[in-house]
């Protein structure tokens, strides 16, 4: 019998560093948590385990007594849809704030479901205009809930959720938040931010596998869907939420071991607590900006801005993306390809994650190197204009 093909052991001898925004490279007390032990879901030890992650990421979600969350087996894209489709009524209509892949995204679940959107276009890396804003929800009053994207992560742009939430509050309607890429690292709070239905993933800044989402929103939210026609099955958010907050176990059978890890990661999370996990997060985007520039290229956003998580830039003139991300993996790093209209000429660089100083330098060394060999000199040092090193 021929062996199986172990592709999983080659790269974990590489010791790769993701540089992509999700999955993540973990602590080793998270990926020690994937191995516990097995166990039913309809047992009273996950109840108990289901009450905790639920309990704790409420707390990451800036909640208070007042809220809760709902825990779903599927990527973020999965509690963004189950937020949509169950939170939005039957005559009512959602208006997007669109200013990059992920705010279109939300026009498309809506499309999907037959819901009533107004996309309001801004264009890729466009702040948000406020005063647009106003005037939509202003002239139609069939706008019952605003969606936005807090980190825009095909461009690295962060937005600001509490304007957009006043302005919303402020005329009745309440706002879905695709925190996905920001909670845990950003300042995002349910009792706080006026998000009224925030969703999120274990992964990403919050440094868990990935495999598990979530729905954060008041109580009084998860019960006035009682009652309304189901858009969907797996993706009801009543269903998930009688579930899990009636009886206490799940509606389906989720993830165990990412649910072990999930734990682990939010008990990360709030020892750390959000300011100091954006201070590492902001330290090591600093270098690495720092170096990327002092490579001579060009990022994408200005400073004020950008997320903490990732930074978009150019591709160097006459390099391709296959080859710069061949030359890096071959290094030890996992980098990442822009989407849709900004593929052809950049290229993303996640700092999420359990990345550190030295991997950042180590970074930074290789690009120079790969320029290099690519008859791209670097027209500068890349340790030029950083911080110290420090591990």
């Amino acid at each position: 019998m021929t062996a199986p093909v172990s592709f999983l052991a080659a790269d974990a001898a590489e010791q790769l560093v993701l540089m992509n925004p999700g999955p993540v490279v973990l602590d080793e007390r998270v990926r020690a948590a994937l191995a516990g032990p097995d166990l039913c879901h309809r047992e009273p030890e996950f109840a108990d385990l289901l009450a905790r992650i639920r309990h704790k990421t409420t707390l990451v979600a800036g909640g208070g007594d007042a809220h809760t969350s709902v825990l779903l087996t599927g990527s973020g894209t999965s509690a963004v849809e189950a937020a949509i489709s169950s939170a939005v009524p039957p005559d009512g209509g959602l208006l997007v704030v669109d200013n990059g892949h992920y705010g279109e995204r939300f026009e498309h679940i809506a499309a999907a479901y037959g819901i009533r959107t107004h996309r309001l276009e801004l264009g890729w890396a466009t702040p948000v205009d406020l005063a647009r804003v106003e005037r939509v929800l202003a002239a139609d009053p069939g706008l019952t809930h605003v969606g936005m994207v807090q980190h825009e992560t095909s461009t690295g742009m962060l937005n600001d959720v509490s304007a957009v939430a006043r302005i919303a509050h402020g005329r009745g309607r309440e706002v879905i938040v695709d925190a996905v890429s920001s909670v845990g690292a950003e300042r995002i709070s349910l009792a706080g931010d006026g998000a009224d239905w925030l969703c999120g993933s274990a992964n990403k800044c919050l440094e868990g596998a990935p495999g598990l989402a979530f729905v954060s929103a008041a109580r009084t939210a998860f019960e006035r869907l009682a009652g309304r026609p189901n858009r969907t099955y797996y993706l009801d958010l009543h269903r998930h939420y009688t579930a899990q907050e009636k009886s206490g176990l799940p509606a389906f059978t989720p993830g165990i071991p990412a649910c072990y890890a999930f734990e682990a990661a939010l008990d990360l999370a709030l020892a750390e607590g959000r300011e100091a996990r954006h201070a590492r997060y902001a330290a090591l985007a600093e270098r690495l900006r720092a170096g990327l520039e002092a490579l001579g290229l060009e990022l994408l956003l200005p400073s004020g801005q950008r997320a903490v998580g990732l930074t978009a830039l150019r591709l160097p003139a006459g390099t391709g993306y296959e080859e710069l991300h061949r030359g890096m993996r071959a290094a030890g790093f996992v980098i990442y390809r822009a989407q849709e209209r900004l593929a052809p000429d950049h290229w993303r660089l996640s700092t999420m994650g359990r990345i550190t100083a030295a991997d950042i330098d180590r970074f930074l060394a290789a690009l120079a190197d790969v320029l290099r060999d690519a008859d791209h000199a670097p027209l500068a040092d890349p340790a030029v204009g950083r911080p110290g090193r420090h591990a």
